[in-house]
């Protein structure tokens, strides 16, 4: 008599995270600017409770250690093991800056970065590490600082106390950063055009006009994974700094409220851009795949 086969047990998802919280930067790296912030690394902390709650293997990078070496490790040492139906979920706390756009993709001329520890993270090396996860691979993107849009260019929100600390590199420091290291970013923005065969965008521009631009749309049809994005703020608006966390992920953290929330990431989004003031609304991005995504539970394997 044949023995019948075995049923194939199916895969568990598996999960990955990283969490990035820097409350200062190298004044070296950054010409003698440290730009402090007080509650980065709770933010970090605070996510990293949450990802391990639900399962997956969280990392965790705070100040000194969010160098841009250790962050392009993290991603890449990702991208490799996850594989379709796995989940990774990234978050950033810290300054947002920009650089002078030297690979043509940016309308304003500048792209908008991530203030490492010991230097700038480029949205085009974001876009293109995001690029590198297989088809199938679900990517959670919490991004709580500015993004500055061509509004962004005081030092505080309007209205705003002389306690309050936005999270934003001011322009004439990032324009010294840059003038005192451009060789360093120019060269990252062309090793990352060529890298992608001349493709690379910022990635909210594509998201901002996919529907609208043939060009754009065909280069995130290419994209295989699956990634929402949700920013703390607009392009012209300031994420703020607070006490313990910024006020995105207090708000992250409150509708979350220690995994009772009941829906999915669009209601997710929305109550959370709800208790946020009209001068913080956090933008919600998809690329790639997203559509099942967004119907999910969110932090969820």
């Amino acid at each position: 008599m044949a023995t019948q086969p075995r049923p194939v047990k199916p895969r568990q998802a598996q999960g990955m995270s990283l969490h990035i919280g820097i409350n200062k930067v190298q004044a070296s790296a950054y010409a003698g600017w440290t730009g402090p912030l007080a509650a980065c690394e709770f933010d970090a902390n605070d996510l990293t409770a949450v990802a391990r709650s639900q399962g997956l293997v969280p990392q965790l990078l705070l100040t000194q250690q969010a160098t841009r070496s250790k962050v392009l490790a993290a991603l890449r040492a990702a991208a490799r093991r996850l594989v379709a139906g796995d989940l990774f979920f990234l978050s950033y706390s810290g300054h947002g800056g920009q650089v002078p756009d030297v690979s043509g993709e940016e309308p304003d001329k500048l792209d908008e970065t991530w203030c490492l520890y010991d230097g700038q993270l480029i949205d085009d090396e974001l876009y293109l590490l995001l690029s590198r996860f297989r088809s199938g691979v679900r990517v959670l993107v919490l991004s709580d600082s500015c993004h500055s849009g061509t509004v962004v260019r005081a030092g505080r929100e309007p209205g705003a106390g002389a306690s309050a600390r936005p999270r934003i590199m001011p322009p004439a420091v990032g324009m010294r950063v840059y003038q005192a290291h451009q060789a360093f970013y120019d060269r990252l923005q062309e090793e990352a055009t060529r890298a992608a065969g001349g493709a690379v965008i910022d990635p909210d521009v594509a998201l901002a006009q996919v529907a609208v631009n043939p060009r754009l749309g065909a280069i995130v049809k290419d994209f295989q994974p699956a990634v929402l994005l949700i920013s703390g703020c607009q392009d012209n608006q300031f994420s703020m700094d607070g006490d313990h966390n910024g006020a995105f992920t207090e708000q992250v953290l409150r509708v979350w409220n220690h995994g009772s929330f009941q829906g999915n990431y669009a209601l997710f989004h929305a109550k959370v851009r709800a208790a946020l003031p009209p001068s913080q609304s956090p933008n919600l991005f998809t690329l790639g795949p997203a559509a099942t995504l967004l119907k999910q539970t969110p932090f969820t394997l």
